[in-house]
């Protein structure tokens, strides 16, 4: 009987897939704001330039921990893969 996944984080690969998917939004986001905040030049819109500012710097934030976030998962796939090679090579070496 096969397990079947009930949520879209229930292995770390799906996990480690979605977090490239939002690390990918959150620098099209970063361009986005980037690009507004080229464009907030009025003295009128110093304001919106400030808080635009601010989004950017919490953009930057958030891509780091979600960059981080991916190393951790790609470490555990790495390790999980290395224990499970390991628990798999002794019982093949016991049937020979």
């Amino acid at each position: 009987m096969s397990h079947q996944p009930e949520t879209p984080f229930d292995n770390i690969e799906s996990a480690l897939e979605y977090m490239n998917l939002l690390l990918e939004a959150t620098r099209e986001a970063q361009e986005q704001v980037e690009t507004e905040i080229v464009h907030a030049t009025d003295t009128v819109l110093a304001r919106r330039k400030q808080a635009l500012q601010l989004v950017s710097h919490k953009l930057v934030k958030l891509s780091s921990h979600i960059a981080a976030s991916r190393r951790i998962l790609n470490d555990l796939r790495t390790l999980r893969r290395l224990l499970l090679e390991e628990r798999n090579a002794p019982e093949a070496s016991s049937i020979a």
